[in-house]
């Protein structure tokens, strides 16, 4: 019987309790967020300080208890519980709790999406759906993607320490110094911090930016692609649907 009213309030913002729930929970994310923020000042005095500690730890313990809660109400804990939201849900308070030296509050930002369902908004829970659709359709060629991208860093940092190591031994002192010189080279970033003065230097990070164009490009064309044949699957589950209620 608890456990019925408690999922009716946190999982169904369709009555009041249930609306007061989901609102209180993303108004205290927005100024879980903000206090976050204010915390990375390098000026605030000890009394700010504190007060911001006082308003942290609040925050975990309502979160706390909200996770336990979406936990105990679930119908398949489990399934929750290695969510997106349920880890998201986890990782924004877990560092807490081990006092961990990695701050993970920021991945707070992602329970906004959480509002999607707050009020209603259909639409932008489907685009949601198909961006996961979408993931499950190219995540063998972003795989392959990832791993041809790490072929091509490892060759790139080889040659470029082939042609640079003599003429600047302390910018490419090694293949591990060069890894960061084909990493912005690749992805096209280009800092200009290390850059090649030698001839064969030069010709070499030429052909390195010419794949680099296709390395920014690829990912963006298969997750287009892949948005595509997704909003189709999506229309003709849609158009099903229609017939059946028909």
């Amino acid at each position: 019987m608890l456990k019925t009213k408690l999922r009716s309030i946190i999982e169904d913002n369709t009555t009041r309790k249930g609306k007061i729930f989901d609102y209180s929970i993303q108004v205290l994310i927005l100024f879980s967020l903000v206090s976050f923020s204010f915390e990375t000042l390098p000026d605030n005095s000890p009394s700010t300080t504190k007060l911001l500690s006082i308003f942290e730890f609040i925050c975990v313990i309502i979160f706390s208890i909200e996770y336990v809660l979406r936990i105990y109400v679930a119908e398949k804990p489990l399934k929750y519980m290695f969510s997106f939201y349920g880890l998201i849900d986890l990782l924004s308070i877990l560092p807490f709790y081990l006092t961990s030296t990695i701050d993970l509050r920021a991945f707070r930002i992602f329970r906004i999406f959480r509002i999607f369902r707050a009020f209603k908004l259909i639409r932008y829970n489907k685009a949601l759906r198909r961006f996961s659709v979408a993931f499950t359709i190219i995540k063998e060629e972003v795989i392959l993607f990832f791993m041809v991208t790490l072929i091509l860093v490892f060759l790139s940092a080889s040659g470029i320490y082939f042609f640079e190591n003599e003429a600047q031994p302390e910018e490419f002192s090694s293949l591990f110094a060069s890894l960061w010189w084909a990493i912005v080279t690749l992805t096209t970033v280009g800092y200009g911090d290390v850059f090649p003065i030698t001839v064969g230097g030069k010709i070499f990070t030429f052909f390195i930016l010419i794949l680099g164009i296709g390395i920014v490009t690829i990912p963006a064309g298969l997750v287009a692609t892949a948005l595509t044949k997704a909003r189709t699957l999506e229309e003709k589950e849609d158009e099903n649907e229609q017939q059946k209620e028909v």
